[in-house]
C-alpha cells in the first residue's frame, strides 16, 4: 500500500506494528517543562476563545475549515514552534500545519466516534498534555448490513496515549476506522490496547484519568485570506 506522505527516518521507529497502517506514536515528544508551558498557554487564552460542547470544550487556531476553505488566520507563536516540529517531521508531505485544535477532557468526558473527514491533509497528529487516555478505534456502520450493528460489534482496537506523548494517524488508520473516547474516570488496559510496550502500560493496570489536555494539529489545504475576500470584486 503506497503511502500518501512521507514521514522522516526518525519516525519509522516508532510506528506501531500491531495496528493497520498507519500509526505512529512518539512517547516523551516534548518535555515536563514544554507540557507546564502549553498548559499555561491554554488556560491564559480569553474565555470567549472557549467554545463549550457538551462532552467537552474546545479553542479553535488557526480559522474555521470549511468546504469553501478555511479563512486562515496566523497561530499564535507558542503553538507555531510545536507545529513546526511535527511539520519537519514530514506528516503533511512537506506542508506546515495550519490549524491546532485544543480540546479539554475532564474525568468522565470523552467523544463520540467519529472520522476527521475530507476538509485536512489525511495525516491527524495529537499532542497529549496532563494526563493519559484511551483512544479507541472503531469500524464504520456497514450499511448493507440489516441487522443494526453495535458500538461494541465495531470496537477493533485502542491506544494509549500518554501525557506528553505524540500520536500520528495516517493512511488506512485515517480513512477507514473511526476513532472515539469513553466518558469514563478510569481506564482498564486490555490485551486490545495494541501499543502497550511503547506506552510502558500492562495488561489489566488500572488507571485513572485527570483532566486531559490535546493538541490536535492538522494542515488544512483548502484555504483563502480575508483581505482577497474583502477586495474582490
Amino acid at each position: 500500500m503506497d503511502k500518501l506522505c512521507t514521514v522522516s527516518e526518525e519516525l519509522e521507529k516508532y510506528i506501531v506494528k500491531d495496528a493497520p497502517p498507519t500509526v505512529y506514536y512518539v512517547p516523551d515528544f516534548i518535555t515536563e517543562a514544554e507540557e507546564q508551558y502549553l498548559l499555561q498557554q491554554v488556560y491564559r487564552a480569553p474565555k470567549p476563545k472557549w467554545t463549550q460542547l457538551s462532552g467537552r470544550r474546545l479553542q479553535n487556531w488557526g480559522g474555521l475549515p470549511h468546504p469553501k476553505g478555511m479563512l486562515a488566520e496566523k497561530l499564535p507563536d507558542w503553538l507555531f514552534s510545536y507545529t513546526e516540529k511535527i511539520s519537519v517531521l514530514g506528516a503533511f508531505a512537506g506542508k506546515s500545519a495550519n490549524h491546532v485544535l485544543v480540546n479539554e477532557y475532564k474525568p468522565e468526558e470523552g467523544i463520540m466516534p467519529h472520522e476527521d473527514g475530507p476538509l485536512y491533509h489525511p495525516t491527524v497528529t495529537t499532542i497529549s498534555l496532563g494526563s493519559h487516555t484511551l483512544l479507541d478505534f472503531y469500524k464504520p456502520v456497514d450499511q448493507t448490513q440489516p441487522v443494526p450493528q453495535t458500538e461494541e460489534g465495531r470496537y477493533v482496537m485502542s491506544l494509549l496515549l500518554r501525557q506528553r506523548s505524540l500520536l500520528m494517524l495516517q493512511d488506512e488508520m485515517y480513512k477507514s476506522y473511526l476513532h472515539g473516547i469513553q466518558p469514563v474516570t478510569v481506564d482498564t488496559l486490555t490485551e486490545r490496547v495494541v501499543n502497550l510496550t511503547a506506552a510502558g502500560g500492562q495488561v489489566g493496570e488500572a488507571l485513572t484519568r485527570g483532566t486531559r489536555v490535546s493538541l490536535t494539529i492538522r494542515h488544512v489545504p483548502k484555504t483563502c485570506h480575508a483581505n482577497l475576500q474583502l477586495y474582490r470584486k
